[in-house]
C-alpha cells in the first residue's frame, strides 16, 4: 500500500503534467503545489458528506471528573451509551446488556411460542422508558473547536466504560485511495494551482523585449480556474464524491 508522501507526490505529478511542466516553465514551487492541495483538501472537508466517517469510541470514567478530551479527529458526538442504569459509582448498578440479551429476543420473535413481535416491542419500550427514569441515559455537550466532551452527571466513581457514538474526519490517506475522492481532489489541486500562477502573472500585463514585449495569460489562468473550481463544487452537489443524499426534512 502507498504510503501518504507517495499519493501526495502523484496529485503534484498529475498537476504539474496538466499545466504542462517539461513543456513550459509552469513557475509553480513546491510550496504554491501544497497551498493548492490543502485548499483542495480542506474545501473537500468543509463540503464533502463523504469526508467524515461513522465510529465508536470506549471511554472510561473517571471520579469526580465531567470533561474529557476526545481525539482532534472527531467532528460530533451522536450518543453516549451506558450497559448500567442508576448513579454512575463504577460498582456496580442494574445492568443491561442489549447483545447479551440476544436470547430474550429470539424467544420473543419465536412466534409459534409464547410472545411475539408485540412482547417483543413492549419489551424494548419498557427498556427505554426505565432508562429513562433512572439514568441510563447520559446528557452531554460536545465543544467540536476544543474537543471537549462534557457530561451533565455528577461521576462519583471510576472504572464505568461508556460507548461514545461519534463522527470522525477520514485520514488524508483515506480520501486519497478512494477513486471518487482522489480524482476531485487531484482536479481541485489543478484548478487552485492554475488560479496561484494566473494571479502571479496578472501582475504584470507585458514583459519587456526586443520584439516589443511579451503578452501575459495571468486573467485567463484565472477564469478558468474560476469556472473549473465552481464547477468542481458543483459535483459535490450531484455527489459524484459517492456522499449520501439528502433525506427527508420535515420542518
Amino acid at each position: 500500500m502507498k504510503s501518504l508522501k507517495q499519493l501526495k507526490q502523484e496529485v503534484f505529478e498529475y498537476t504539474k503534467n496538466r499545466l504542462g511542466e517539461g513543456i513550459v516553465d509552469i513557475e509553480a514551487d513546491p510550496t504554491h503545489l501544497e497551498t493548492a492541495y490543502e485548499r483542495a483538501i480542506g474545501t473537500y472537508r468543509q463540503r464533502g458528506q463523504n469526508s467524515t466517517e461513522e465510529s465508536y469510541i470506549w471511554l472510561e470514567l473517571q471520579g469526580d471528573k465531567n470533561n474529557y478530551t476526545l481525539p482532534t479527529e472527531v467532528t460530533s458526538v451522536r450518543q453516549v451509551f451506558r450497559r448500567t442504569m442508576g448513579i454512575i459509582n463504577g460498582s456496580g448498578g442494574a445492568a443491561f446488556d442489549p447483545f447479551g440479551a440476544s436470547v430474550v429476543n429470539n424467544y420473543l420473535l419465536n412466534y409459534d411460542k409464547n410472545g411475539g413481535l408485540a412482547t417483543y416491542e413492549m419489551y424494548t419500550q419498557k427498556l427505554e422508558l426505565v432508562n429513562r427514569m433512572f439514568g441510563g441515559f447520559i446528557n452531554y455537550t460536545f465543544n467540536s473547536s476544543t474537543k471537549e466532551l462534557n457530561l451533565v452527571r455528577n461521576v462519583r466513581g471510576t472504572g464505568e466504560i461508556v460507548l461514545l457514538w461519534t463522527f470522525n474526519l477520514r485520514p488524508e490517506i483515506g480520501l486519497l485511495t478512494d477513486l471518487q475522492i482522489a480524482q476531485w481532489i487531484k482536479d481541485f489541486t489543478y484548478s487552485a494551482t492554475k488560479q496561484i500562477i494566473g494571479e502571479a502573472r496578472s501582475k504584470f500585463n507585458t514583459i519587456a523585449g526586443p520584439s516589443g514585449g511579451t503578452t501575459l495569460n495571468g486573467s485567463e489562468l484565472k477564469n478558468e480556474a474560476k469556472e473549473e473550481i465552481e464547477a468542481l463544487l458543483e459535483d459535490l452537489k450531484l455527489y459524484v464524491d459517492n456522499s449520501q443524499p439528502l433525506t427527508f426534512v420535515i420542518g
